[in-house]
C-alpha cells in the first residue's frame, strides 16, 4: 500500500469516537486496579483494615497498661490493668486519623489535637472527644463490638 492509498482509507468519525471512549475507558480502570486479583482481600497493610464486629482486634497482652494501639481506624487502650476502651481514630476536629499514642495521650499529627485514654480532648483544637467504639475481652483478645 503507497501513501496515496493510505490518503484514500477514511474511518467514520462515530468509529473513532467510540475509539477513544473505550481507550479511556481502559486507563480510568487501570488508573483504578490495584494490581490483586478482584476478593484476594490482600492488603498492603494489615493494621489499615479496620475488622469488622466479632473479629479480634489485638491480644490483650499486645495493650500496655497506661497506653494502648491503633488497629486501622480503631484504637484500643488500657488505662488502668484489666480495663480496656475502643474509640474511633477519627479526631473530631478535622477528621485526620491519630497516628501514635505516647506519654499517656493518643495524638492527632494534623493539628496536634490530643486525647487521653479514656478519649477525652487534653490539648486543641479538637473540643469533642474520639467517638467511642464498643470492645470487649474474648479469651485473650480484645474484639470489636
Amino acid at each position: 500500500m503507497d501513501v496515496n492509498e493510505l490518503r484514500e482509507i477514511q474511518v467514520p468519525r462515530k468509529t473513532v469516537i467510540a475509539g477513544a471512549g473505550v481507550g479511556l475507558a481502559a486507563a480510568a480502570l487501570a488508573a483504578c486496579s490495584t494490581g490483586e486479583p478482584a476478593g484476594s482481600g490482600a492488603s498492603s497493610s494489615s493494621s489499615s483494615q479496620a475488622p469488622a464486629a466479632g473479629e479480634a482486634l489485638a491480644k490483650t497482652a499486645d495493650v500496655p497498661v497506661g497506653s494502648g494501639v491503633i488497629v486501622g481506624k480503631t484504637v484500643v487502650t488500657q488505662p488502668v490493668a484489666g480495663q480496656y476502651k475502643g474509640f474511633s481514630a477519627v479526631c473530631p476536629h478535622a477528621g485526620c486519623l491519630v497516628n501514635k499514642i505516647a506519654d499517656g495521650t493518643i495524638d492527632c499529627p494534623c493539628h496536634g489535637s490530643k486525647f487521653n485514654l479514656e478519649g477525652a480532648a487534653v490539648h486543641g483544637p479538637a473540643k469533642k472527644p474520639l467517638e467511642p467504639v464498643a470492645v470487649r475481652v474474648e479469651g485473650g483478645s480484645i474484639v470489636k463490638g
